[in-house]
């Protein structure tokens, strides 16, 4: 079950070792894949940092090297996953670029499919999902653990 929003910031506190949010997917050493809690498509992963950062700058030259093979590996489970077409990669820096929360640095990867409904978030203010995202957790963490160990 997904719980109601901790007090502080959501990205540290989602990776705690005794009540790990159930949306996070893969831990790593220096950062982490999350689900989006509210993705634009099916599978939209978030890398983040384990250290509270709000901007790529600030991060250490192995948190960004980590955070690039995170993504790295992400492209390879949504690609198994999901069959998908497209991946839009980003990173929202400060409010007025769209960062929804800005304390906290993050990656965003939201697979794309040629004719998808992302428009519908645009036009219509209506996201439009396939999967609950508990089916999506489960179904990407059993990816992220065997491409972890070859």
């Amino acid at each position: 079950m997904i719980s109601k929003k901790p007090d502080g910031c959501v990205f540290c506190h989602a990776p705690n070792p005794a009540n790990p949010d159930p949306l996070v997917v893969h831990q790593g050493q220096l950062a982490y894949v999350i689900l989006n809690l509210y993705p634009y498509n099916n599978g939209h992963l978030m890398v983040v940092p384990y250290r509270h950062e709000s901007s790529l700058a600030g991060l250490t030259r192995d948190e960004m090297n980590e955070v690039g093979l995170l993504t790295q590996r992400c492209e390879l489970v949504l690609r198994e996953a999901y069959k998908l077409e497209g991946i839009n990669v980003g990173v929202n820096l400060g409010s007025p670029a769209g960062a929804g929360i800005e304390e906290h640095v993050h990656l965003h990867l939201v697979p794309r499919w040629n004719g998808d409904t992302n428009f519908m978030t645009v036009v219509g203010e209506t996201r439009v999902l396939a999967e609950d995202i508990r089916s999506t957790a489960a179904r990407l963490r059993p990816i992220f653990e065997r491409l972890a160990v070859s």
